[in-house]
């Protein structure tokens, strides 16, 4: 089952990939490029997570991004708590979950928006919505603008891969 899902995980990669470079090249004027594919082992993910533990922020949250395609980039991130509820107004977030569980709300209302930087949005505390558990193996998409928070359980982690895909215009 897991080989099943981590095959699933590569083919959305790839997936997303020719999605992004067919939308380039159909652009008048730019060149054609062969999509660009990438894999990551199980054991490689792994080594990204403790990687990352030592290096948390005050939040108990630490992110590396691991590439970038131009519209797209791929993070592996790991929390330890609660996060603040979050709007990306320009991407879509595609989560594959590496290791541990969470709760992740999904819509709803932000208290107290502001801007954290340009076209991202944040707030401690959210309310309404749908609380989802996510799990080792699940894959999830939030899309742009929708508000969404990881809830951690204390003593709990999850440690997951994150493709940032940009909103079409």
């Amino acid at each position: 089952m897991r080989s099943a899902l981590y095959g699933l995980f590569v083919v959305l990669c790839v997936v997303a990939g020719g999605w992004s470079m067919r939308t380039l090249a159909q652009q008048p004027g730019r060149p054609v490029e062969p999509p660009r594919t990438f894999q990551y082992t199980r054991e490689q993910l792994q080594q990204f997570e403790a990687q990352l533990r030592p290096r948390m922020n005050q939040y108990k949250q630490a992110a590396e991004q691991v590439a970038n395609f131009g519209n797209q980039t791929a993070w592996v991130a790991h929390r330890e708590a609660d996060g603040l509820v979050e709007i990306h107004e320009g991407w879509s977030d595609l989560m594959f979950v590496i290791s541990g569980d969470a709760s992740l709300r999904v819509g709803g209302e932000m208290a107290r928006p502001y801007t954290e930087s340009p076209g991202e949005v944040r707030s401690a505390t959210g309310s309404g919505g749908e609380v989802r558990t996510i799990r080792a193996g699940d894959v999830v998409n939030v899309p742009a603008g929708v508000p969404h928070q990881f809830l951690i359980r204390p003593g709990q982690q999850v440690t997951f891969f994150t493709m940032k895909i940009v909103k079409p215009i």
